[in-house]
């Protein structure tokens, strides 16, 4: 994948302005993409857009192929005609500056809840065809969704492992009686998709009318209480009661001294492999329909991935397995025609990972934060790098710029940024922002906290904390013409 030279900025729509607690898919989302065009910036980066699971991360997602319903606009709704002006005055007051999940998902499921039953499952006119249209032309995925989620809130949410064993199992008459039985429910499930997707549709029309490319973001692995793991269990080295009998991590490194237990279910790859990675093609395909180039995370796990076994206490009792590499790709390539993915090649990189990544012609990722360790001198100084690169000041792993500088930054890294950049660390994120567009890097990339100069409090999220991750949210002043104009004239001195 080539990158034209250009500028970029990572925000995750739940962190947009919006009245009803968290940021979403309707005007202020529209909006927002107007604030980066005329800013000259060409790429939206996101997180993943799929239904949060445990910690609403979005790397913990219940499906890798359902859209989050809490991203659902009432504002676009009530444009369409399938809420009033009652409906949204009757929307709770809710926080500005955070997401409140548990308030937000309860206030949500009540409108879109509420917008179902009025229609009494019989959309109008265009609406009703269209939602026909979107059962029929998703069915592939959706029906698996739209029982897996039925089935879930009918088990107040416990995970499809503590499900009775025909359900559990996916015995088809169980199935079939249970689907029957409460149809109304799985109907409102594909109902909440088919907004998230209306929506989302007409958010990406607009961004190519305003030449903005979304860059989408897809996690190595899934998560085991999800729809796609209940649906396909073969895919996946599970026991005979659906537990998996290792799972996904990664070692000590930068971010913790045990390593990250993500407890995520390994893939059967030789399985995978008999029948063309038939399952990511679809996955794959299905997340470029969403956006027009998708970083996929943890790229390192397709050389080699962190195997630990279940019970495992810490990550740091795990080990490296050889996983898939280049046969997965070439199957991708061939049935997507071409590769437009960024490879996040971050933490413990062998030269394997690297071949592999040049091999398939996709650009890698570096991170300024990282790079003012005075010796050795890091890969991620401007002078070491290339042209296919995707090059952030930080990322939503990160701490914010500002926090980085007045917390986790050594002395002698500050000293180090301070010559290298000839500043008095005054105005330390715009030094970071004209630095990263300074450089060859093709894309560069800046977290909107940055932009806003904000410290670690707004920072995304902080790996290996269960809770407080996600709700970040910005609010009118960080979208101000004197920042906008700003990053704009950075964007024109340097040719993005």
């Amino acid at each position: 994948m080539e990158i034209e030279r250009a500028a970029g900025v990572l925000l995750h729509p739940t962190s947009l302005p919006s009245e009803f607690g968290i940021g979403d898919l309707g005007p202020g989302a529209h909006r927002y993409l107007e604030w980066l065009a005329s800013a000259g910036v060409r790429w939206w980066q996101m997180l993943p857009l799929n239904p949060p699971g445990a910690g609403f991360s979005p790397y913990s997602a219940r499906s890798t192929f359902a859209g989050n319903p809490l991203l659902v606009s009432p504002a676009a709704m009530a444009g369409d005609g399938l809420l009033d002006r009652a409906d949204l005055e009757d929307y709770p007051a809710l926080p500005n500056e955070r997401v409140d999940y548990p308030a937000v998902a309860a206030a949500k499921d009540r409108l879109l809840r509420g917008a179902w039953e009025r229609s009494g499952g019989r959309l109008p006119g265009e609406l009703g065809a269209a939602f026909e249209r979107f059962c029929s032309e998703e069915a592939g995925w959706l029906d698996d969704w739209a029982l897996y989620d039925a089935l879930h809130r009918a088990h107040r949410g416990a995970p499809w492992t503590a499900w009775p064993p025909p359900l559990r199992d996916r015995d088809p008459a169980t199935l079939r009686s249970w689907a029957d039985v409460h149809r109304d429910d799985v109907a409102f499930s594909r109902f909440c998709q088919w907004q998230f997707f209306r929506q989302w549709n007409a958010l990406h029309e607009r961004a190519r009318d305003l030449r903005v490319s979304i860059l989408g973001d897809v996690p190595i692995f899934v998560a085991h209480d999800s729809a796609e793991v209940w649906a396909n269990r073969e895919l996946f080295r599970l026991d005979a009661e659906g537990r998996p009998v290792a799972v996904a991590g990664v070692p000590p490194d930068y971010f913790s001294e045990t390593g990250q237990l993500w407890g995520n279910p390994l893939y059967d790859w030789d399985r995978m492999a008999r029948d063309g990675y038939a399952w990511w093609v679809r996955r794959l395909g299905h997340a470029l329909r969403l956006a027009d180039a998708v970083r996929l995370d943890h790229f390192r796990g397709f050389a080699a991935f962190w195997e630990v076994p279940a019970g495992a206490e810490t990550a740091a009792e795990g080990r490296w397995v050889p996983g898939p590499g280049e046969a997965l790709f070439r199957a991708l390539d061939a049935s997507l025609g071409g590769l437009p993915f960024v490879a996040e090649d971050l933490g413990t990189i062998t030269p394997d990972v690297h071949a592999l990544r040049r091999r398939l012609g996709l650009p890698g990722m570096a991170i300024l934060q990282f790079a003012f360790t005075p010796e050795p001198r890091s890969s991620y100084l401007p002078y070491n790098l290339t042209r296919d690169t995707v090059l952030y000041t930080g990322t939503h792993d990160n701490d914010t710029t500002v926090g980085w500088w007045l917390g986790k930054a050594t002395e002698a890294e500050r000293d180090f940024a301070r010559r290298y950049m000839g500043t008095d660390g005054r105005e330390i994120h715009w030094d970071m922002i004209r630095l990263a567009l300074s450089t060859v890097a093709d894309l560069a990339v800046v977290p909107h906290q940055d932009l806003a100069g904000l410290g670690s409090d707004c920072r995304m999220n902080v790996p290996g904390r269960p809770d407080g991750n996600w709700a970040f949210r910005i609010t009118d002043w960080m979208l101000a013409p004197g920042i906008r104009d700003r990053l704009a004239e950075l964007v024109e001195i340097y040719g993005r």
